[in-house]
C-alpha cells in the first residue's frame, strides 16, 4: 500500500511519530519528557529514536545545560512527510474496512 511505512507502524514508532509531529515545526521535545509521555524505558526509547534517526525522520541534537547532558528530539521536513503519508495510508485501510 503506498504510504504505509513498515518503520513508523511498530507501535512504539507510531507514538514517538505522533508526539513529535504535534510539535510546531521549529520546536523540540526532551528525550526525559518523551519518556514520560509514553511511558517507555531509557533503552527502549533510544532503540527506537535510533531507528527512526536512521531512517531520516527524527533530528537528534544533543547539549549540555550545565553539567547536565540534554537530548533533544524533533521531526525532519522528512519525518513529517512520512507521518503523513502513513496516517493517509492508515485512513484508507479504516475507510475501506
Amino acid at each position: 500500500m503506498e504510504g504505509f511505512d513498515e518503520i513508523i507502524h511498530q507501535s512504539a514508532r507510531l507514538q514517538i511519530m505522533a508526539a513529535l509531529n504535534a510539535l510546531d515545526d521549529d520546536s523540540q521535545m526532551e528525550f526525559s519528557a518523551l519518556r514520560e509521555l509514553l511511558g517507555l524505558t531509557d533503552g527502549n526509547l533510544a532503540t527506537h529514536l535510533r531507528k527512526l534517526e536512521e531512517a531520516g525522520y527524527v533530528a537528534v541534537e544533543k547539549t549540555f545545560v550545565g553539567r547536565r547532558p540534554r537530548t533533544y528530539l524533533s521531526l525532519t521536513p522528512q519525518g513529517r512527510q512520512a507521518f503523513a503519508n502513513h496516517v493517509r495510508a492508515l485512513r484508507e485501510i479504516i475507510g475501506s474496512a
